[in-house]
């Protein structure tokens, strides 16, 4: 028979959970005033990442305990692989350095790709949205369709290696005899509109959101045309819009090209260093989580035509760490195909 005792001791042991939350609430709170946090971008002002992050911040900051204001710095090199090193071995494992970086950085370590990091140690704290990505190409251009690429030669403008503007079209020359010629080293999406303008390219690869948010007018102006999607699941909103998977017809060119698409679920991903303490971990992925049902925040995303699909931190952790056990001769696989320029 069920001690008389046991309904108290239940609702003391839920008293002592909810103090030692508070405290710990408190705790945080206390090292957070007075406090700035450095949210360090890999990519130069003007383009999709840095407007995530400006809109983000000071949403954010109001549900960290404490609520610290949050200071965007652009730190460019390798679309964030000198970022992530920073934050690792140089800026303070407290909690105070935050960064937003390219999708690709945990596949670009898995294929033996530079930087002083290790992704599944890095502390995820959640991704505003998956990055689903299109390929388009400037009304004039001599390809306009994903068919045509398999005979005509399409000139595309890229930032920087390891990035989708320059890993996906190298994959698809190799699996598919695809004919993409990557013009790299543009220093933003800005100046890759130019190039599209002026003719010096023929088309890009860019994220979807991007492409709605920076090049609305282009779209409603027929300038441009969305040929391509790449996509682990076809996006609504692009109905009849081929996806790129969809060319992989053998097991292991669905692996392979799967492995590459894979950083598009990492999204727009925001982490921490290793090492930081583990309540204040948790109070920034509760903090996250908040700021993405924030209807503020939903608000003006909305007015900006930023996308929320979030994940949590600890989601987003659990896919890194997927992507770091992917079997060696898929990584080879496709490891050959980037190398392929």
């Amino acid at each position: 028979m069920p001690s008389r005792w046991a309904p108290m001791m239940g609702v003391a042991a839920a008293l002592a959970v909810m103090l030692a939350q508070t405290a710990a609430a408190e705790a945080v709170a206390d090292f957070y005033r007075g406090k700035t946090i450095s949210l360090y971008v890999g990519f130069p002002p003007g383009g999709g990442y840095d407007l995530y992050a400006r809109v983000f911040a000071p949403h954010f900051s109001r549900h960290i305990p404490g609520n610290p204001p949050i200071v965007i710095k652009t730190m460019l090199g390798g679309s964030g692989i000198q970022a992530a090193g920073y934050m690792t071995n140089i800026t303070p494992q407290d909690g105070t350095s935050l960064g937003l970086f390219l999708d690709s950085l945990p596949l670009g370590k898995v294929l033996g790709g530079h930087g002083d990091f290790d992704p599944v140690k890095l502390t995820w704290i959640g991704r505003i949205v998956s990055t689903a990505t299109v390929s388009v190409v400037w009304h004039t251009s001599p390809v306009q369709s994903l068919d045509e690429l398999k005979t005509k030669q399409l000139i595309v403008g890229a930032q920087a290696p390891g990035s989708s503007q320059v890993d996906f079209p190298l994959v698809a020359n190799a699996l598919f005899g695809l004919k993409f010629k990557v013009i790299s080293g543009y220093g933003s999406t800005s100046k890759i509109n130019l190039a599209l303008e002026s003719g010096e390219v023929n088309g890009t690869i860019a994220a979807w959101t991007s492409v709605k948010t920076l090049s609305s007018q282009w779209l409603a102006d027929k300038k441009i045309k969305v040929i391509a999607q790449w996509a682990l699941r076809p996006n609504a909103e692009l109905p009849g819009v081929p996806n790129a998977l969809d060319l992989a017809k053998t097991e292991a060119e669905q692996a392979a090209l799967r492995l590459v698409l894979a950083r598009l679920d990492a999204g727009r991903p925001f982490f921490l260093p290793p090492g930081v303490p583990a309540e204040r971990v948790v109070a920034l992925r509760k903090a996250f989580d908040e700021t993405m049902k924030d209807p503020a925040y939903l608000e003006e995303a909305k007015k900006l035509s930023i996308d929320v699909d979030p994940l949590t931190g600890v989601e987003l952790a659990a896919l890194v760490e997927q992507v770091s056990k992917t079997p060696a001769d898929t990584v080879a696989r496709v490891r050959t195909a980037l190398e392929n320029k």
